[in-house]
């Protein structure tokens, strides 16, 4: 009963994840790698973890770039692509369009705009990550009863 109900949370999440445009396509194709026995079981959690260790660094990075009083947007560039990939690779469709909005400003050389770009993709990734974290518990209290029959 208690598993079923986890389930039940678990799926809502996800597909309210997908209804908010959250998550995209990828994640979904990265899921069924793992349920179709193409990947490991702890492939989906491994990804989202290397995606909210990278992106955390890569934003650091970025922030610490756009502090500086000369503003390297060439190294800007290189970071922002850096973190659509990242974005990609798990699906994170709100993130990666928030890359979209970087590239605008940092081609313009607005430092302002860009520092706005980047609070956005910040919101972006904290709700993201979130989600995924609630969504990575879920799963491990739905393992913790056994394999479903």
């Amino acid at each position: 009963m208690a598993d079923a109900a986890l389930r039940d949370r678990l799926n809502t999440l996800v597909t309210s994840m997908f209804a908010t445009g959250m998550l995209d396509e990828n994640f979904h194709q990265l899921k069924s790698m793992e349920e179709d026995g193409t990947a490991a079981p702890g492939y989906v959690a491994d990804i989202i973890n290397l995606f909210i260790s990278n992106t955390k660094r890569i934003l650091n990075d970025i922030a610490a770039l756009l502090n500086q009083p000369v503003v390297d947007f060439d190294m800007v560039d290189v970071l922002v692509r850096q973190l659509k990939g990242c974005s990609y690779s798990v699906g994170a469709k709100k993130v990666n369009h928030s890359c979209m909005q970087f590239r605008r400003f940092y081609e313009a050389r607005s430092k302002e705009r860009c520092l706005m770009a980047l609070n956005l993709a910040w919101n972006e990734f904290s709700d993201v990550r979130s989600k995924f974290e609630t969504m990575m518990q879920l799963e491990e209290q739905i393992a913790a009863y056994g394999p479903k029959w």
